[in-house]
């Protein structure tokens, strides 16, 4: 077009804007906004609309709300389409409060708001009654999607009663259950540790013809295992396998587990091996938790056999699984192992937890390699990581002993602020 001599318009930008949003390429959709602007083609409401729509899907709420705010210094109004989409940004990042605000913004200047506004809303938070009475008196009908993102919130704040009458009025409105409506109620009961009503919640399911499904099981598993009740979260696998209901890989973990919290190491390696056998393949939480387990029965050996094990099926270590091992083998006094696994784990990206930091330096101390555990020390310390009140002490007087009174100051100032700190708002020491 350029070389013709031909100038690009308003819907040539608005296209390619359009399509790179689409594709999540924001940086470059604004970079066309700004030379859309530098050559005196003026962005419209749909312009700004499109970019903020496609910032708050990324998760990018400052840069959306950034957008929003330059459409109304050029005095570009807003609808209620803008409205929705910066408000369904800040629900899914959490920000609650502004989603709150830009909602009566945008009913004040007399937009009316859908029921897909209300529903975002509603899913973000459960100040959900007012906003659902609201909604009923503008003469907007709740639908099936709408009751489900209240009951689910209302469950996530541990209001199980009122979303259950939630359900109820749901139902006299001739509207259907469906399946993710009682997953939702399902969950809130077994979280709440009503595993009875649950279990009488997914009988009433079957006989209103509503199927439970992978995720029916896996939830009501989960709470049997957390209550040390493994027979029956293995006897619902058995019953999932029966009605040629598929588990999930979240499945088998759930009931990895509760196998492991419960030290039934022999059928936690059980139901590994039966996983091989099926051609299930286990993920990395599968074997970090039988890892963990051997951690703590301070078996080495068997820790480090099921590492092998993973390593060979192919199933990459994550993060959590060099955590578990290193912590394992520092408990160990193995510190050779432990550092060439902190060494591993710090190439392929991955970060060390302040317990592991921890671990490692009592390790090195208790060795006498003090070399590395200052290095270790100083590397938390650039990080602002907190390190155990007991390891400020040695350092402490490790630095007065070596006559670095600055240093020593220093690090009980910061042993004051990030330790009893922390303890007065119930954090670690």
């Amino acid at each position: 077009m350029r070389q013709k001599g031909l100038k690009p318009n308003a819907f040539t930008f608005n296209s390619l804007i359009f399509l790179l949003c689409k594709t999540g390429k924001l940086v470059d959709a604004e970079k066309v906004l700004r030379e859309m602007i530098s050559q005196g083609v003026f962005p419209d409401n749909v312009v700004y609309t499109t970019l903020i729509d496609g910032f708050s899907k990324m998760g990018n709420v400052s840069s959306a709300h950034r957008m929003y705010d330059e459409m109304q210094s050029q005095n570009i109004i807003p609808d209620f389409i803008t409205y929705t989409a910066l408000i369904c940004g800040f629900c899914q990042n959490g920000k609650v409060a502004e989603a709150d605000k830009l909602f009566h913004e945008m009913l004040n200047i007399g937009l009316k708001a859908d029921e897909f506004t209300y529903t975002t809303l509603i899913d973000g938070y459960c100040k959900a009654f007012s906003l659902h009475t609201e909604m009923i008196q503008m003469g907007l009908i709740p639908n099936v999607v709408t009751y489900t993102a209240l009951v689910d919130g209302l469950c996530k704040q541990g209001e199980v009663d009122t979303a259950n009458e939630l359900l109820h009025e749901m139902c006299g409105k001739g509207l259907v259950l469906n399946i993710y409506t009682c997953n939702a109620l399902l969950n809130g009961l077994c979280k709440s540790g009503n595993i009875m009503q649950a279990v009488k919640l997914m009988k009433d399911m079957e006989v209103a013809g509503i199927k439970p499904d992978a995720f029916t099981y896996t939830t009501l598993m989960d709470a049997y295992s957390k209550s040390g009740q493994m027979v029956m979260a293995h006897q619902l696998l058995h019953e999932m396998l029966q009605k040629g209901i598929k588990p999930t890989v979240v499945t088998f973990n759930v009931l990895m587990n509760g196998f492991c919290m419960s030290r039934m190491l022999e059928d936690g390696q059980k139901l590994l091996n039966w996983m091989l056998e099926k051609g299930i393949m286990p993920n990395a939480t599968t074997y970090n938790s039988l890892i963990k387990q051997q951690c703590i029965r301070n078996d080495m050996r068997a820790a480090t056999e099921v590492y092998r094990g993973m390593c060979h099926q192919g199933v990459a270590p994550d993060v959590n699984t060099y955590n578990i091992l290193i912590r394992g083998h520092c408990k160990a006094r193995n510190m050779k192992e432990a550092w060439f696994l902190r060494k591993e784990m710090v190439e392929k990206g991955y970060n060390l937890t302040v317990e592991t930091y921890n671990a490692l330096i009592k390790g090195f101390i208790k060795r006498k390699k003090y070399m590395e555990a200052r290095e270790l020390f100083e590397e938390m310390r650039k990080k602002e990581l907190p390190a155990d009140k007991e390891i400020y002490c040695i350092f402490a007087e490790m630095n007065y002993e070596e006559g670095n009174i600055d240093l020593t100051l220093m690090l009980c100032d910061e042993a004051v602020e990030k330790c009893l700190t922390n303890n007065s708002k119930g954090g670690r020491s």
